[in-house]
């Protein structure tokens, strides 16, 4: 039997406020343990919490860069649920009147464009860090306890694991941009939990859901779809039930291993927060908030296409992060030619960060340091090879190019004089390759141009240097 895959993504992000949730603790990643608590993230009788406007202030500004309705009113709830993590064992977040409702990423797939609907967007506070030993004991940083914490939940519209990578890579985006979170999965900023079943091809009522949690990382989202779509086709296909339960993803191994069999709404007990009134949200802080929005991922990839005339690859690559389509921008400002900013940005930058395993903010690298190194290319001063060189100092260093063709002596040999002394000692010292070009070999030139390039280190302006030896080689 052809089975349909059917997935749906929680996602959530922590926001890039300075304070917590229902009190003034600071929300900053790292700490001693235990040492960003107070009365109220810890639960303490008597105490009372109060919204962070920031924080609704950022939620708000989310649900609109995702198209979706703020509500009016909006009110939080109580999820009791045994969190040994959150002292009060109750976890403030919102169920029946949630924030904003029904938005939508856009995601491209192999049969066109398509809308993923975000069926909801809440407001909640964050649980602390649980840190399990080998020996069987466990240990509790609260620090995390009560940070603003937003979730977005999405209709289960998605088909292929590779479609949920592509939704969260677009999300991931939008958040960024907005400015309300600084989206590190490796911190825990960003995690998502996935929801997948399968059902018989043509079918409109799904399967078992099982909820796959705490992935933090888009390679562990896909990798851990792929894994469960096959273990749950196994199971149908050899008429075995899937049970509905939540499973997490162990890395090491590639598989996922149950915790715990599937909780419903209801098994909550959800039920209206006494400490706090419902919100109300005027139209007027929307508008202001909207008013504010900046220059989000699908605008500017298509200004790229448009404007610059780069491919709908590049664009789309340049502005999957904030960092690197400011600093394509800031490179346009001061150069002309958006195809060389592109294929650097694309190439030699992304290149040196993956082998780095550095983000554009753990680099001393600026726009006036790239444009300086395309300036002394046009110039004549650097090759292609030579710049590559220049590059990789700059990004080490944060020198500008400049300053490293100086120290290091990298410059392009162009004196036509200079090299014209090389290729006479070059032609002079291999005369069967001579006799070969002469003898209508034309490779044999190559070889003879690589001999002036190793003589001068790489600096020999290659076109000089091709034309020097074809006029030395020329006979008469």
């Amino acid at each position: 039997m052809n089975y349909e895959v059917v997935i749906g993504l929680e996602v959530h992000a922590e926001l890039a406020t300075r304070s917590k949730m229902f009190c003034g603790c600071p929300a900053v990643f790292g700490g001693q343990p235990n040492t960003q608590v107070c009365p109220v993230c810890l639960g303490l009788p008597g105490v009372l919490p109060v919204p962070n406007r920031r924080a609704v202030e950022f939620a708000i500004r989310a649900a609109l860069a995702l198209n979706c309705a703020v509500a009016s009113v909006t009110r939080f709830d109580r999820k009791n649920y045994f969190y040994p993590d959150l002292p009060k064992a109750y976890q403030i977040s919102q169920y029946q009147h949630p924030l904003a409702k029904g938005g939508y990423v856009g995601i491209a797939t192999p049969a066109g464009p398509k809308r993923v609907t975000i069926q909801r967007l809440h407001l909640e506070e964050d649980t602390g860090k649980l840190l399990h030993l080998p020996g069987g004991d466990s240990l509790v940083d609260l620090n995390r306890a009560g940070v603003p914490l937003m979730e977005i939940v999405s209709e289960p519209e998605l088909s292929s694991p590779q479609e949920a990578r592509d939704y969260l890579m677009q999300l991931k985006a939008v958040l960024e941009y907005t400015g309300v979170s600084d989206v590190r999965m490796e911190e825990g900023s960003l995690r998502c939990d996935v929801n997948v079943s399968l059902r018989p091809a043509g079918s409109a009522e799904l399967g078992n859901l099982v909820e796959v949690k705490n992935l933090n990382s888009f390679r562990a989202v896909q990798r851990a779809l792929e894994h469960e779509v096959e273990r749950q086709r196994a199971l149908l296909e050899a008429n075995r039930r899937v049970v509905r339960e939540t499973r997490h993803w162990d890395e090491a191994s590639g598989t996922t291993f149950a915790t715990r069999s599937k909780e419903e709404a209801h098994d909550y007990r959800y039920f209206p927060e006494p400490d706090l009134l419902p919100l109300e949200i005027s139209p007027e802080w929307v508008e202001q908030i909207r008013s504010q929005l900046p220059e989000l991922p699908g605008k500017r990839r298509r200004r790229l296409v448009d404007e610059d005339g780069l491919p709908e690859h590049d664009a789309a690559v340049l502005t999957a992060s904030k960092r690197m389509a400011d600093l394509y921008d800031a490179c346009r400002a001061g150069y002309p030619d958006p195809k060389t900013v592109s294929n650097w940005l694309m190439g030699e930058l992304a290149r040196l960060l993956n082998a780095t395993g550095r983000d554009l903010s753990q680099v001393p690298l600026t726009a006036e340091h790239l444009i300086g190194m395309w300036r002394l290319m046009d110039q004549g001063v650097l090759s292609g090879k030579l710049a590559k060189a220049v590059f990789e100092e700059m990004f080490r260093t944060g020198k500008d190019a400049a300053t490293v063709v100086r120290e290091q002596g990298a410059s392009q040999i162009s004196d036509e004089a200079q090299l014209a002394a090389v290729v006479e000692r070059v032609v002079a010292a291999n005369p069967k390759v001579v006799a070969d070009f002469r003898g209508g070999k034309e490779q044999a030139l190559g070889f003879l141009v690589g001999q002036v390039m190793r003589e001068t280190r790489g600096r020999a302006n290659p076109e000089l240097a091709n034309r020097l030896l074809r006029d030395q080689l020329r006979p008469g």
